[in-house]
């Protein structure tokens, strides 16, 4: 017996799951806005959020932050002399933050965590300073304060003037979820009452970029819908790198004003033939899945919003994987890369964010060039995958 099933089991022995973890507020900056209306507005759109960045001459597609984001940003670094030596990743999860902190109705004196990571951290700023560094061999007074991963937890509890405890991380690109896992051990644990917890990212760099392309996974499509995620027929790898952050509030029990409701968690690993892989089948996958369903009949998930980054071996062995542990009861599929690019860190948060909104407007956001899916009954339960380098993967269990 893993660890995994240790855990599942010991924690289903000594009731830790019963106790009902509320999310009451998520919040975003993205290609498609800061608002909950904006972002839904744009999800029933079929268009997709790409843009052209000019690397070495050539253009690729990247998603970046839409304008009203970017305003947002822009009037936060403005706040405090101290944020205009910040990077990217940091203001966006502030600018995230104080939306989500303000729609949940937390006071400034309310005691909370702080779990928000990055799978690159301070991309922008980190390569600045080192191509200074070249050019003159010394380093800026700034360069490791503002570049070390605690620095998007510790700005934002700056911001928010928190007291709770702070906490960073780096999982690749399942972040944003394992600080969903983090945050539900916690408050369960009874070490919290409410906790914020996210992803934040902002990669696009000509290095991190040329690092996709190194990896051979990058869109080098122009067809109308440059990244084919779930489009499981593909005979290239059609990934596309987008910015953005994303946090929710988590608090115990079950609240009034609760958005949605945290069902299950499940987390899985597996082991890895090389720096990047994932089985033909996703074990890793197989596991987290199975956790969250330990409780739960698969027949009862309606949706699930998988990671799906538009690569072909990604897609695919995470729906065979999906195939696996549902068989027949096979739920509507989804994912937002094909319209907001990869997110890396962020990415997990920003589908718990299309699943949650799926869930409130009892509509199904499919893919506008997949196999056509029929919503045929309410959206009450949404499963929401995200895996990365490293073969770690995360289920999250929603429910309204």
């Amino acid at each position: 017996m893993n660890f995994a099933e240790n855990f599942a089991t010991f924690a289903v022995k000594s009731n830790i799951l019963s106790k009902t973890i509320s999310i009451t507020a998520i919040a975003s900056i993205s290609p498609l806005g800061n608002d909950s209306k904006t972002v839904w507005e744009k999800y029933q759109i079929s268009d997709h959020c790409f843009s052209e960045h000019d690397l070495d001459g050539s253009k690729t597609l990247v998603a970046k932050l839409s304008e009203n984001s970017n305003e947002a940003v822009s009037l936060l670094k403005q706040s405090d002399v101290k944020y205009k030596f910040l990077d990217k990743s940091v203001l966006y999860a502030m600018a995230a933050s104080r939306i989500a902190i303000k729609n949940a109705g937390w006071n400034p004196d309310d005691v909370f965590g702080i779990n928000i990571g990055s799978s690159r951290g301070a991309t922008d700023l980190f390569e600045k300073h080192h191509r200074d560094y070249l050019l003159t061999g010394k380093a800026q007074t700034l360069a490791s304060p503002t570049t070390t991963l605690g620095n998007i937890s510790s700005w934002v509890a700056h911001d928010l003037q928190s007291t709770g405890p702070e906490i960073s991380h780096s999982i690749t690109c399942s972040t944003a979820l394992h600080a969903v896992l983090n945050g539900v051990a916690w408050l369960k644990a009874g070490m919290a009452d409410k906790f914020l917890v996210g992803g934040s990212e902002a990669p696009l760099t000509d290095f991190t970029i040329a690092q996709m392309r190194a990896l051979k996974i990058y869109s080098r499509s122009d067809e109308d819908f440059p990244n084919r995620a779930l489009d499981l027929d593909k005979t290239q790898n059609t990934m596309i790198l987008g910015e953005g952050a994303a946090v929710c509030c988590l608090e115990i029990g079950r609240k009034e004003n609760a958005v949605a409701y945290v069902e299950a968690i499940g987390y899985g690993t597996e082991i890895l033939e090389h720096n990047i892989s994932i089985s033909a089948e996703a074990t890793c996958f197989q596991k987290s899945m199975k956790m969250a369903l330990q409780n739960t009949d698969p027949s009862e998930v309606d949706v699930i919003v998988m990671h799906a980054p538009g690569t072909i071996k990604g897609d695919l062995s995470e729906y065979k994987a999906i195939g696996i542990v549902f068989g027949e009861s096979l739920p509507l599929l989804t994912t937002n890369k094909w319209k907001i690019g990869h997110t890396f860190g962020a990415s997990g948060m920003l589908s718990l964010e299309l699943a949650i909104l799926m869930m409130q407007h009892d509509t199904f956001i499919g893919v506008p060039f997949a196999k056509a899916q029929i919503q045929t009954k309410s959206i009450k339960k949404v499963m929401v995958n995200a895996v990365g380098f490293g073969g770690n993967a995360v289920s999250i269990l929603l429910s309204l």
